[in-house]
Parts: C-alpha cells; sequence; structure tokens
C-alpha cells in the first residue's frame, strides 16, 4: 500500500505551484520583500516555517476536539510562539551570526498569515497526519518563492550565492566584471523583492490560464 494517496500527495504538491501560497494567496508577502537579499537567510527562513507549520498543524490538530472555539485563536498563537521560539534559541545557539540578519523576522513567523490560515483551514477540521502533509506542501511553497527571489537577488546584487562569490572579483574586475558588468544595488532593496514575485506570479498565470481572475 502506498504511503500517500493521490489525494494526500496533493496537498504537498499543489501549494508548490497553482496553489502557492505566496503567489496564488498573496499571504507571507513580508518576509518575502525583507530577507531574501542573501539565499543562506532565505533557505533558513524556509527551513524554519516548515518546522513550524508541520509540527503545528500536527499539534492544533491533536488538540482541535478539545479546544473551546471561543479560545481557539488564542491557543493557536500559542501554539506557534513555543515553536518559534525553539526556532530562535536554536538559531541563537548553533548561528548566532545568522539569527542577528534575520533578528526580529524570526519572532514575526508568530503572525505568519500562511501557518494561522493553515491551522483555521485545515488542522482544525483534519486528523494529524494529513495536517502535517498540509502543513509540509504549504511551508515548501513558501520556501520556494523565497529561495527563487533570494538567488536573483543576491546574485544580481551582490554577485554571490550563499556568500560565496560567482561572477568574479568586483574589486579586482576579474570574471564576468572584466567585462565591465556591475552589481546592481537596487536588487538588494525590498521593492525588487515584490517586483521578483510579480514577475513569478506572471509566468504562473501565463502557464496556467485559470488562475487568471475574472
Amino acid at each position: 500500500m502506498a504511503l500517500l494517496s493521490k489525494k494526500d500527495a496533493k496537498l504537498i504538491t499543489d501549494p508548490l505551484a497553482d496553489n502557492n501560497p505566496i503567489t496564488i494567496q498573496v499571504l507571507g508577502i513580508c518576509s518575502a520583500l525583507a530577507i531574501t537579499a542573501e539565499l543562506k537567510a532565505s533557505l533558513v527562513m524556509g527551513i524554519a516555517v516548515l518546522f513550524v507549520l508541520g509540527v503545528g498543524n500536527v499539534v492544533i490538530s491533536l488538540m482541535r476536539n478539545i479546544i473551546p472555539s471561543k479560545i481557539r485563536i488564542i491557543v493557536q498563537l500559542i501554539v506557534v510562539a513555543s515553536l518559534v521560539i525553539i526556532v530562535d534559541q536554536v538559531l541563537k545557539a548553533f548561528a548566532f551570526e545568522l539569527s542577528k540578519t534575520l533578528s526580529v523576522f524570526i519572532g514575526l513567523i508568530i503572525t505568519n498569515c500562511i501557518i494561522m490560515g493553515r491551522f483555521e483551514a485545515f488542522a482544525l477540521a483534519n486528523g494529524p497526519w494529513r495536517s502535517f502533509l498540509d502543513g509540509i506542501g504549504n511551508a515548501l511553497g513558501y520556501a520556494v518563492i523565497l529561495l527563487i527571489v533570494g538567488f536573483f537577488r543576491e546574485l544580481l546584487g551582490s554577485g554571490t550565492l550563499f556568500g560565496i562569490p560567482v561572477l568574479g572579483d568586483a574589486i579586482e574586475k576579474t570574471g564576468l566584471y572584466a567585462t565591465g558588468y556591475e552589481n546592481n544595488g537596487f536588487m538588494l532593496m525590498p521593492p525588487m523583492a515584490l517586483i521578483i514575485v510579480g514577475l513569478i506570479i506572471w509566468v504562473q498565470r501565463s502557464r496556467n490560464k485559470s488562475l487568471i481572475e475574472d
């Protein structure tokens, strides 16, 4: 018997493309604008949301029958805040410099609309396994967009990927810089992240006309 049915597999695959939380649902935009100037920060933020949303969905699903309706939002906030604190402490212990780069944005995972949205829309109505798959799928969809945006912003803005020079030395004028190429400083500014996300949305809708709203 297959581990994942076709219906379960769609919980992971749909958010990667035609139901992406950033480009289709337009959620989680703030972090996409704020921390994607570096690919490493984009990757770590994606992993952090993967942990928080995957585990959080399971916890909320397990508690769904005992959470009073009137305080469900408070309970959800406590769950996500606890998981974010774990992520923050792990980063400070093992990647302190990166934790300073991400700084307040790790804490803002608590208010990420994607996480609270999946708690409300899915985890409260489904079992732990399907809730886990839904959390993983939406977190991966979120992370993919962050990595795409971070890739182009760091490459074109700094000439590096994960901090490693890939276009040559801008000071010594080697590699691509020897041809007169210069880094585009605008790519490191938050508005460029919005433009890149807009281009991704345009490409998605060009390939799949059903995504175009009337």
